[in-house]
């Protein structure tokens, strides 16, 4: 195991030195985004923490074709699917559970009170994203206490000046996906629209789905002081074969409906920036346990979230000011988990201090939040950067964080599960060193982190002779790990050519205290490699090639290839995606098998 961590230590080490003798200035374009999921917006190459960008281009070329696939492409990031097409996934970051990750959208909080297993429902189509921000690490004192582990935002797409593209796409198990994404740009506005709809007839039996997504963002007033509406809805209908319960438990079935209502508006001078905010956020869950009997079990929690935020930053000659006030009240009404309410009110502040022409950065910063059914948190962190060369930059990170329980955590009860009115919150803290170098050739990056966490909430039973799992506080848990993540651009034949590798390595000692005991607890990605080679020898041609590697602390280990293939006609477009070309026999979560080898035929047609 050692030898693992050394060798790809040494891999990425080696990387960075070399890349640091190469004499160069032209910076990919890539490093000078401007990250905006914190309220300090910086240049992606001048951050201090471990932060992953993955531009549209870069979604384009991913062999991907949902946001689920994308994200599992990313070595540190562990989607467990089950089923195709993302119509359920969790999402986890370095270790942590579906609950200690953060999804927003432009800035907006995704969380659910219910559950984190709705943390998915939320994300949106591809042609709509302009990137997505993946901040792994402490993230509670930038965005509060859902960000346990660390936080995705989805950056929407603004402009898509005036064009009509129309999408159709078929393939195994009878797949069938239709879509049309307009943008049109008026006098004083400007307007993208998405619709599409997603089925299939299920890779076995009772995994059929229909889903549907609908997105709108639109500028009003863009010649004067500028408006921004981002709504969303997304359905998702589908069978749930041992998604749940238990392997036997084959005829589950799941609807869901996740929906958002955002305003935004941003005034600037030389020095303030001030960006309020209103939004709306629902989501609504409906499961029963037999789908043909829908009398014999059935859940239906419906939750809503309505909330009003401020971010602001101040230039000043002591470096940049960070600051911030959230105000959100969530109402749950379930006829499992019971009607609640829960006002929360957050305050952000952090400063960036420069130093030394820029060399050194530090960045403190801390979020306190006020929970009306529970109490007051502080969440304080600090970043602190040096900039060795103008491409190689080494950089850590501290923080505390906290997460309260989900409704699910305290009042579910069924003949399997039971809930705890009384459970503590999750505490942990927090700590980073890394290194990362940027060039228009290479970029590579290494992070080793640890994480000490106490009163983990995961379901756990008394002994292997009972079935009943009843939410409980963990007493301690030690987390900790080693990422990189190196990218080599070259051309070939006059076309750019990506060689992308990943690699995480994280260990805990989570089965060391509940082994055959815990419901959550024991999948975690031991080993996780990624691989992504995009090439283009043709004008017209471009292919990609996705490999990934994963062994989970349960002593599972699979190997999944996946490719794609375009072709592009001036405004016409053919695709094929492969997806498990090797048909792996593996396990993401739960009970569920992943589809054996499937492709996606795809036709797409551009109106200007």
């Amino acid at each position: 195991m050692k030898n693992k961590i050394t060798a790809f230590a040494a891999f990425a080490s080696a990387i960075l030195g070399l890349q640091a003798q190469e004499q160069t200035t032209k910076i990919d374009s890539l490093q000078e985004v401007v990250v905006t999921s914190s309220r300090i917006d910086l240049p992606f190459k001048e951050n201090s923490r471990t932060i992953t960008i993955i531009s549209s281009e870069d979604i384009k070329k991913s062999a991907a074709t949902n946001f689920a696939d994308v994200l599992q492409q990313f070595a540190g990031v562990d989607i467990r699917r089950r089923g195709t097409a993302g119509s359920q996934a969790d999402l986890y970051i370095r270790g942590g559970n579906f609950d200690q990750t953060l999804l927003l959208i432009d800035g907006v909080k995704m969380d659910d009170a219910q559950t984190g297993h709705h943390t998915m429902n939320a994300a949106l189509p591809l042609e709509v994203i302009e990137r997505i921000e993946i901040i792994k690490g402490p993230a509670a004192r930038v965005f509060g206490q859902n960000a346990f582990n660390g936080a995705i935002n989805i950056v929407t797409k603004k402009d898509l000046k005036n064009t009509v593209s129309v999408k159709l796409e078929t393939g195994s198990f009878g797949q069938l996906n239709a879509g049309v994404t307009v943008g049109t740009e008026l006098k004083n506005s400007s307007h993208i629209v998405h619709v599409d709809k997603l089925s299939s007839a299920g890779y076995r039996h009772n995994t059929d789905y229909d889903n549907s997504n609908y997105f709108v963002k639109s500028v009003f007033n863009k010649n004067g002081q500028a408006i921004e509406m981002t709504t969303t809805f997304q359905e998702r209908k589908f069978g749930a074969n041992g998604f749940y319960a238990r392997a036997s438990a084959t005829e589950q079935y799941e609807e869901t409906q996740n929906s958002l209502l955002a305003f935004a508006t941003t005034f600037k001078n030389e020095k303030l920036t001030f960006t309020p905010r209103v939004y709306w956020k629902r989501n609504q869950d409906e499961y029963v346990y037999l789908r043909n009997d829908p009398t014999v079990y059935r859940n239906l929690h419906i939750t809503n979230k309505i909330g009003a935020e401020v971010n602001a930053s101040l230039q000043s000659n002591l470096g940049v000011t960070g600051f911030g006030v959230d105000v959100a009240k969530v109402y749950i009404t379930s006829n499992n988990l019971g009607n609640h309410n829960r006002l929360m009110t957050t305050a952000f502040l952090e400063h960036r201090f420069s130093a030394f022409n820029d060399v050194l950065d530090i960045t403190p910063g801390v979020a306190v939040t006020y929970f009306s059914d529970f109490d007051f948190y502080a969440f304080p962190g600090l970043d602190v950067g040096a900039k060795i060369t103008d491409n190689l930059k080494a950089y850590g990170n501290i923080g505390y964080t906290y997460r309260i329980p989900t409704y699910t955590d305290l009042y579910y009860n069924d003949s399997s599960t039971v809930g705890n009115p009384d459970l503590e919150v999750e505490e942990a803290f927090s700590q980073e060193i890394g290194l990362k170098y940027f060039s228009a050739r290479f970029t590579g990056s290494v992070a080793v982190y640890n994480r000490d966490a106490k009163n983990l909430i995961d379901f756990i039973r008394p002994s292997t002779d009972t079935e009943v799992f009843t939410a409980t506080n963990i007493a301690v848990v030690n987390t900790k790990g080693i990422e990189t993540n190196v990218a080599y651009n070259f051309n070939l034949n006059g076309y750019k050519q990506t060689l992308a590798l990943g690699y995480n390595f994280l260990e805990d000692n989570i089965l060391d205290q509940n082994e055959e005991l815990s419901r959550y607890s024991l999948n975690t990605l031991k080993h996780h490699f990624t691989t992504r080679l995009s090439t283009q020898l043709f004008k017209n041609v471009s292919q990609n090639i996705v490999y990934k590697h994963a062994e989970r602390t349960t002593g599972s280990s699979y190997n999944v290839w996946d490719a794609s293939i375009a072709l592009s006609l001036k405004s016409l477009e053919f695709s094929l995606t492969a997806n498990n070309i090797f048909n792996a026999d593996y396990i993401e979560a739960g009970f569920v098998p992943m589809p054996p080898g499937n492709v996606l035929f795809g036709m797409r047609y551009s109106f200007k």
